[in-house]
């Protein structure tokens, strides 16, 4: 990626709220769990609740959002959704310092979260494309890979150092007001966003709701990546609380130390961003696609093995280099591939599909994994995980489409009173 290519001012404000809201994200990063098992002492059961249910109900309450997003100016749905997410967390210190913070209330706010994240993300593959040339998307995503994997260095140390001296709660905050800068900064992005054809108070129709899903069903090329990635991040999640009770528990390492553990290897992930655009170029997107999304399921297995001291550090760490390496070229190659065959009436719906449906599937392999890690342990948990990640290559598509390929058998929506 050179660092001559210009992608304008706007994006250059888009691009800062992204990486201040991704800071904060990794400076809290485990914040939930750990206030979990070390403020209220939950179980791995309640850990795995912890992350199911908030995941599946905010899915379910995302589930509107997405058409409803796809009518409204995008940028002030951004800014909404980023004040919504500080609010929420803002929450959980208030009441941790009155004394009256509960598992409930921390079931709630990701619940809050979890919607917020899904509406954000809908709304924010639409005005990426506004904002920049369908020749520029990938060096756009790609900077935001590199930046997700430069906060991912810097914040879980940072963060592991603050939980040591102020306890988790203090992440939170952070995390808080990375959500006020990113509004404001997407705030700043200005410029004049086209009003979509369907007005903003039109009825949203129940078939609506189901839009997103069928553009992707049909569409060979978008069809295959949707499974694939709906089923690699659900199993990769759903391990990672059942991780992080093994070696904040038995195996007895430090918040520090599991911060560290996933800090030094988003190097790769860096690394990874970097070579994304050149690897596309010379290789072709779907060919990237295919062997770096085969070569990411090889890693998580190894997780299964680890064990305490220098010893088990080191192995996480490898271990996540090579997953983040991988996933680091992946992402914005992924995130681009699908932006491109998405027609421009449908991005907020399809992508908020794509995240309603990776987000439930997450929630329910989680509370699944949570269930097995109570009768197994979960380091049989974690490995069985690794196991079955091991067959999701299968999924990936086998064959490329054109870019803008829209899917023949989508009616376009019916005009407003129809």
């Amino acid at each position: 990626m050179g660092n001559g290519h210009r992608l304008g001012r706007r994006f250059g404000w888009l691009w800062g709220a992204y990486g201040a809201s991704a800071l904060g994200t990794w400076l809290a990063f485990g914040a939930f769990p750990l206030i979990a098992i070390h403020v209220l002492h939950a179980g791995p059961a309640q850990v795995a609740a912890l992350s199911a249910v908030g995941a599946a109900v905010g899915a379910a309450v995302a589930v509107p959002l997405g058409p409803w997003v796809e009518f409204r100016r995008k940028r002030p749905v951004l800014i909404g959704t980023d004040l919504v997410r500080f609010a929420a967390l803002l929450t959980i210190p208030v009441a941790f310092a009155c004394g009256v913070l509960s598992f409930v209330q921390l079931l709630l706010v990701a619940v809050v979260v979890s919607a917020a994240d899904i509406t954000f993300r809908a709304a924010s593959g639409a005005y990426l494309k506004t904002l920049v040339p369908a020749e520029d998307l990938l060096v756009a995503n790609a900077r935001f890979e590199s930046t997700t994997w430069t906060t991912t260095v810097v914040g879980p140390p940072l963060g592991g150092a603050a939980i040591g001296l102020l306890g988790p709660v203090a992440t939170v905050v952070a995390d808080a007001v990375s959500y006020l800068l990113s509004a404001l900064g997407i705030r700043a992005t200005g410029g004049d966003e086209p009003r979509p054809e369907r007005r903003p108070d039109a009825r949203l129709r129940a078939g609506d709701l189901l839009d997103g899903w069928r553009y992707i069903l049909a569409d060979r090329t978008l069809r295959p990546l949707f499974f694939n990635t709906a089923l690699f991040n659900g199993l990769l999640m759903a391990a990672d609380p059942l991780l992080a009770v093994l070696m904040l528990g038995p195996l007895g390492f430090s918040p520090w130390q599991y911060g560290l553990a996933f800090a030094v290897p988003s190097l790769g992930g860096l690394l990874g961003s970097r070579l994304a655009r050149p690897l596309a170029a010379r290789f072709g997107q779907h060919q990237v696609l295919v062997a770096v999304g085969t070569l990411r399921a090889l890693w998580p297995v190894g997780l299964a093995f680890i064990g305490p001291g220098t010893g088990g550090l080191l192995l996480v760490m490898g271990v996540e280099l090579g997953l983040i390496f991988c996933c680091g070229v992946f992402g914005p190659v992924y995130a681009t591939y699908r932006l491109e065959r998405t027609a421009n009436d449908r991005i907020a719906r399809t992508l908020s599909a794509w995240s309603v449906t990776t987000k439930a599937v997450t929630a329910l392999l989680t509370a699944v994994w949570g269930a097995l890690a109570g009768l197994l342990g979960p380091r049989t948990a974690i490995g069985l995980a690794g196991v079955l990640l091991l067959a999701t290559p299968l999924l990936l598509p086998r064959r490329a489409a054109p870019p803008h390929a829209a899917p023949e058998s989508v009616p376009a929506p019916a005009p407003d009173g129809a």
